[in-house]
Parts: structure tokens; C-alpha cells; sequence
């Protein structure tokens, strides 16, 4: 079992930053390969970004690609997004989520956190 809690989101003006965090407990992380998905209100839960178990392969969503960065320290059971020129559109919950696979497919994630809510101000 992995237990996978978000932190870090917030309202941001548009342009502005924000950097989330998953903290895993139980199980280690580098075991999984972990994604970022985010929900909109009334949206289906989307992709966002995910990261291999060594942090080797990375991929994004077209829409965040060159805003946001993923990253990982497994010493630290640790994975982050940094999120950079937010839009009105970023606006969601942001979930964390482990899986065996390196996919970004939600449905075939393992463990999911509750998630964070980011806010972006036009």
C-alpha cells in the first residue's frame, strides 16, 4: 500500500508559480512511476505530466508543456510539479498518482492522493 498526500496548491494570480508536492509513505516510491492529473469543475479528470521510477522519461500534457516541470527524489519519497505562467485555465485539482506502468492513462493508476486545489485569478 502507498499512501500519497498533495500539498502546495493555493489562489495564484495568472502568471504566477506555484510548486506542488506528493509525499508517499508506506511502500517506496521509486517502486512506482508517478503522475500528475488535475480536474476541472465539471471536467473529466485529465493528464497532466508523469515520470518513470528513476526519473529518466518525462512526459506532458500538450497543454502545460514548457510551463510545467515534473521532478522526483526517491530519497525523499518525493514527487513535485512546478507549475510556471499558471492561466485562468490551470485552474483544477491537482492529483497525484502511482502506478507500475509508465502510462498517462488515469484508469490504470494504482494509488491516488486526495489532491490539492490550485486557483488561478484572471
Amino acid at each position: 500500500q502507498v499512501q500519497l498526500v498533495e500539498s502546495g496548491g493555493g489562489l495564484v494570480q495568472t502568471g504566477g508559480s506555484l510548486r506542488l508536492s506528493c509525499a508517499a509513505s508506506g511502500r517506496t516510491l521509486s517502486s512506482y512511476a508517478m503522475g500528475w492529473f488535475r480536474q476541472a469543475p465539471g471536467k473529466e479528470r485529465e493528464f497532466v505530466s508523469i515520470i518513470s521510477r528513476s526519473g529518466s522519461r518525462l512526459r506532458y500534457a500538450d497543454s502545460v508543456k514548457g510551463r510545467f516541470t515534473i521532478s522526483r527524489d526517491n530519497a525523499k519519497n518525493t514527487v513535485y510539479l512546478q507549475m510556471n505562467s499558471l492561466k485562468p485555465e490551470d485552474t483544477a485539482v491537482y492529483y497525484c498518482a502511482a502506478s507500475s506502468l509508465y502510462t498517462g492513462d488515469y484508469k490504470r493508476m494504482d494509488y491516488w492522493g486526495k489532491g490539492t486545489l490550485v486557483t488561478v485569478s484572471s
